[in-house]
């Protein structure tokens, strides 16, 4: 099984949250935050930064890291480890705006689109939504069932 590190980012103010519909690929049809596979010799935060351009062109300029996702789970067949490192915008430059991969969507926190997001989301969205920093892990079946899950809250991040 192979490791494959990714970022997430999701754009907060006042009392909503940026998602964005994925077009194509993996997930398509689902809302996530932006992000996307980190690169040789780029670290979490530089690789969130520039998905976060590509995808609904703009640029975070206040940002945190709030979380680290891992995830053993079944990809074109193959079951893979996926690890994502998790932040949360609250300032940017530029103003969301569609790519050819995401289209970008603000909803309400009390108003999140569980039911049209990855499953897993329900379970760690609401307790960064809440302040939390947390480090998960979720173990996924071929069918995207959650086989076994486990969240924990930390203080900070190095």
């Amino acid at each position: 099984m192979s490791k494959i590190e990714t970022t997430l980012c999701i754009l907060k103010k006042e009392d909503s949250i940026l998602l964005a519909l994925k077009k194509r690929g993996f997930g398509e049809g689902k809302y996530n935050g932006v992000g996307g596979k980190i690169e040789e010799n780029e670290t979490p935060e530089e690789a969130m930064i520039r998905e976060t351009q590509e995808e609904i062109h703009v640029t975070p300029t206040e940002y945190e890291k709030v979380g680290i996702v891992e995830f053993d789970e079944y990809i074109k067949g193959k079951k893979e480890n996926l690890v994502f490192h998790l932040y949360i915008a609250n300032k940017w430059s530029g103003e969301p705006t569609e790519s050819d991969e995401m289209n970008p969507f603000w909803f309400k926190i009390d108003n999140i689109p569980y039911d049209k997001m990855f499953s897993d989301d329900k379970y760690w969205l609401p307790l960064i939504m809440e302040g939390k920093k947390i480090k998960a892990y979720f173990d996924f079946d071929e069918n995207w069932n959650i086989l076994s899950n486990r969240i924990e809250e930390v203080e900070k991040f190095d």
